[in-house]
């Protein structure tokens, strides 16, 4: 598969699985139970044990029906490792520019971590395919929506405090898509392995995400991806906070 189709598959319907099993053998069910719910894109931590063999498995079990990927990715040893077991994409949680070459020279797209505008401009410029803004639950849609108010040309994948609670408000500011861990993969899900429930919870965020987009095309004329301005009826004038206001 080429990079770009794997790239269409990711951000859509946008919503990546980030899995931090308790062991190898939870892999091949979990993933399983995400794909049954809708949800395609599994990021695999490499704080998952053997981590790199779970990917490999899962890789072949799965097929063409998953996108399997490496999350935690530290260092160019272990993309390079990663990637020679069949991950489908590779994500870190720090910015690490030395990494992009092996992705691409594999055709496989990355997601460099970042904090700051500095860290996810240094990302786009090294070629991260994606800045994926983590830890991204202290910060909230406004820190997106700031950022891409001067860096519009980012595709920023927030990760950390993403629920469906949380989701539109990370969508409407223009995330391309979002990496989805506890709230949906929780931990009694994992102590029980009900991977049923899992199901259900992949489910539920799939179709929010796509209600939500569908939402934003309808939408978009009146109101940009921001979502601070006038929504649609029924729903409440979203205000920037103070110390942004004079900078818009």
């Amino acid at each position: 598969m080429s990079k770009e189709a794997i790239i269409e598959k990711l951000i859509d319907p946008g919503i990546i699985a980030i899995v931090r099993a308790r062991s190898q053998a939870q892999v091949i069910p979990l993933t399983e139970a995400l794909v049954a719910g809708g949800v395609i894109a599994v990021e695999i931590t490499m704080t998952t044990p053997n981590a790199l063999e779970a990917i490999r498995e899962a890789s072949a079990t799965l097929g063409d029906r998953a996108l399997i990927g490496v999350g935690t990715v530290l260092d160019y040893q272990t993309a390079e490792a990663a990637l020679r077991t069949s991950a489908q994409f590779v994500a870190t949680p720090i910015l690490r520019p030395e990494i992009v070459a092996i992705a691409h020279a594999a055709e496989k797209p990355i997601m460099l971590g970042a904090y700051s505008p500095t860290e996810a401009q240094a990302a786009y410029h090294a070629g991260s395919d994606f800045v994926k803004i983590f830890p991204a639950d202290g910060l909230g849609p406004g820190y997106i929506k700031a950022i891409r108010a001067p860096l519009p040309h980012l595709k920023v994948i927030p990760t950390g405090g993403i629920n469906l609670e949380t989701m539109e408000g990370f969508l409407q500011a223009g995330c391309a898509a979002l990496g989805v861990g506890s709230s949906m993969i929780t931990k009694d899900i994992l102590a029980n392995e009900d991977w049923a429930q899992l199901t259900k919870n992949a489910t539920a965020h799939v179709e929010k995400a796509r209600e939500i987009r569908g939402c934003r095309k309808g939408e978009r004329a009146l109101a940009p991806a921001a979502g601070w301005g006038p929504q649609k009826k029924g729903r409440p004038f979203l205000r920037p906070p103070r110390w942004l206001a004079g900078m818009l």
